[in-house]
């Protein structure tokens, strides 16, 4: 797996000698049983890391890449590019640094690959590292952050999804602790880890939460990205494959799930925990170190992922099982679990507690989706792209070199990811799902990873090799400058249309009123222009937000203005402890009354925090007009699986107990 045409600088030892006939291969053992323990795995290449230089690398380059990524924010907010897609302008811009960027790794990647160690020069080997490093970093940059220099608002603006998320990282931002985004007095339910942080970094900005979101999402984008490079250094034994992998990772995650940061710095890491995974079973306690971390990190950002990270771990485990024929593995698979949930109870305590001391809890509705691509098996060595001939190779890759410790653990990694896209479809007929469909990214990444050896290992195995009497080194040399220009040209044409992948969020992120009431392309706004006003006006009343209720379904208000909601946005977000159904009914109810006295003893009644406000459309001068409010019920297996639906207020109802404020089509109800 690695690339190195030097010869093995570690150490000798037996499992050295089993394998000195691989001086670059990853994990290759010559004794039959491919999970035999090994507290290494044999690596062999002049640039392999030692633990303490990995460590030293991984904060170096999740510093580095986060400064990167936060100068280039910086910078952009200040110039003045037109919005991405009324001018061509920033799409030449983002082409431009792309092009620049990938030519400097090339190059400095080739040069490194060829000279080997001991002919390269100190400065260069610095730069190459530098360079190799923030790569990742500099291609969030290029082809994400330019292309949303001229708005406020991060892909897909206000709408579709981001409305919850923007307000989970509003709510962070208000206050402090693990409180759940919409309910008040209510722990979090949705994994609050990337929010969190998020949150603490708006604070420490002076900064909205909504107005965060961009940068903490291409921050954390780019350390993610960034990470990747030292890990694989450390696993593969090479930079330029870890590079390559880190690089053809980061491109992959941002033209398919860059909308959802925090569950995409997680798919980045799963091919590198499979690996880790096989290593920590086979002895290797730096690895196990290394799963531990990641799964219990994993469980505060992202669940899905967490869990078919686990399942991964729990196969590898009994496969190792069943090749030693022993049950040690178990007892590194029990340390294991037991560490990551100690780092997972770290933000799911408060609500496991709440489940487990009996409050109540109904309505949620998460695994209700079934969109088109949950319901095939995704196939990405076949698509007619770069990234499908990444993944062919990677495939091909794979059954070659399958008896192999460590591909037998990137296999294993796919097939417990397809097994659960499968069992997910299954599902859906006892009514449910197992969101498969966003495993189609991690097993892309898997398959691309795959894809990055086997060009490593065509390299090494070559014509050079095969034929060493008819190859003389020039013509080795030029095979590998013409793959270098090659694998150039590809990774341009594939990172340079990032951003025209992105063009329908890149657009809504101009498009979208902001928090400020404006547009990024200057175009007049929607009623979100009235939103500052009506945060104003309850705040007149005397009411705090982080402290008050507001039923309202203008769910773009809440996401920019940290005011509890007294109904969630739909109930596949909801906490299941919110009782999302519930409140549904007593709405409905509510609305059937006209007696203002028993509209207010009804929601004194109910169990819930009843609103302190009530944000409605309507007309408070029209004595015949009625106030609405759209509710979501779920139609799963219908897809979209949403219906709105409104229900309607007698004005007569609020007369004695609230006090009435028009503001723009927006009738404001303070209960007194």
């Amino acid at each position: 797996m690695a690339e190195s045409t030097t010869p093995p600088t570690t150490a000798a030892t037996p499992a050295d000698d089993a394998a000195a006939d691989a001086p670059a291969r990853v994990g290759r053992d010559r004794r039959p049983d491919p999970f035999a323990t090994d507290p290494v795995g044999e690596i062999f290449a002049d640039d392999q890391l030692s633990l303490k230089h990995t460590a030293i690398g991984m904060v170096a380059a999740a510093v580095g890449g986060a400064i990167v990524a936060f100068v280039a924010w910086f910078l952009l907010r200040g110039m003045s590019l037109p919005a991405f897609g009324g001018s061509l302008v920033t799409r030449a811009v983002s082409s431009a640094v792309t092009v620049v960027l990938l030519l400097t790794v090339t190059v400095l990647l080739h040069q490194w690959a060829t000279r080997g160690a001991g002919r390269r020069s100190r400065w260069a080997e610095l730069l190459t590292y530098v360079v190799a490093y923030l790569s990742p970093a500099a291609l969030v940059v290029s082809t994400l952050a330019i292309p949303l220099g001229s708005t406020r608002l991060y892909l897909d603006g206000i709408s579709i999804d981001q409305e919850f998320r923007t307000e989970y990282l509003t709510r962070m931002t208000a206050e402090f602790g693990l409180n759940d985004m919409a309910y008040i007095d209510v722990p979090s339910y949705y994994p609050a880890g990337w929010f969190l942080l998020g949150g603490r970094f708006a604070a420490l900005l002076g900064l909205p939460g909504w107005e965060v979101f961009q940068p903490w999402a291409l921050i954390t984008l780019a350390t993610g990205g960034s990470l990747l490079v030292p890990v694989w250094q450390r696993l593969s034994g090479s930079l330029p494959v870890a590079a390559g992998i880190a690089l053809l990772t980061t491109a992959i995650v941002l033209s398919t799930t860059a909308d959802e940061p925090y569950a995409a710095i997680i798919a980045m890491g799963l091919p590198a925990l499979a690996v880790m995974a096989r290593r920590a079973l086979a002895g290797a306690w730096s690895a196990t170190i290394g799963v531990i971390v990641f799964l219990g990190i994993s469980a505060t950002f992202y669940t899905l992922h967490t869990a078919v990270g686990a399942l991964i771990v729990v196969t590898l485990t009994v496969a190792a099982c069943a090749a030693e024929r022993s049950w040690r593995p178990v007892a590194k698979l029990v340390l294991i679990g037991a560490g990551s949930m100690l780092i997972a109870a770290t933000v799911w305590g408060p609500y496991l507690w709440a489940r487990l001391t009996g409050a109540p809890s109904s309505g949620a509705t998460a695994m209700n989706y079934l969109p088109d691509n949950g319901a095939r098996v995704p196939l990405p060595m076949f698509a007619a792209s770069v990234i499908g001939l990444m993944c062919l190779l990677g495939l091909i890759w794979m059954v070659v070199r399958i008896l192999e410790p460590d591909t037998r653990a990137i296999v294993i990694g796919l097939t417990v990811m397809y097994g659960w896209a499968v069992a997910s479809m299954i599902a859906t007929l006892a009514g449910r799902t197992l969101l498969g469909f966003r495993l189609e990214t991690p097993i892309t990444l898997m398959l691309a990873t795959a894809g990055v050896f086997a060009i490593a290992d065509m390299r090494l195995n070559g014509v050079e090799k095969l034929w060493p009497d008819a190859v003389r080194p020039a013509i080795a040399r030029t095979i590998s400058a013409v793959a270098a220009v090659v694998i150039l040209l590809a990774g341009i044409g594939y990172a340079q249309s990032i951003p025209t992948r992105l063009h329908g969020p890149i657009d809504l992120a101009h498009t979208d009123t902001d928090g400020y009431g404006e547009r990024a392309d200057r175009f007049a706004p929607d009623a979100g222009v009235h939103y500052g006003d009506i945060d104003a006006a309850l705040r007149d009343a005397g009411l705090e937000p982080t402290e008050s209720v507001v039923l309202t379904d203008e769910r773009n208000f809440q996401a920019y203005f940290p005011w509890y909601s007294f109904q969630a946005l739909t109930s596949h977000y909801a906490n299941p402890l919110g009782e999302f159904d519930r409140r549904n009914a007593a709405i409905e109810e509510w609305a059937t009354m006209t007696d203002p006295d028993e509209l207010v003893a009804a929601m004194d009644a109910d169990p819930w925090r009843g609103p302190d406000a009530i944000v409605v459309r309507g007309d408070s001068t029209d004595p015949d007009s009625r106030y609405t409010i759209d509710l979501a019920d779920d139609i799963y297996p219908n897809n979209p699986n949403v219906l709105f639906r409104g229900v309607a207020f007698d004005p007569a109802v609020f007369r004695g107990h609230w006090t009435t404020t028009q503001i723009g089509p927006f009738v404001v109800l303070i209960r007194q």
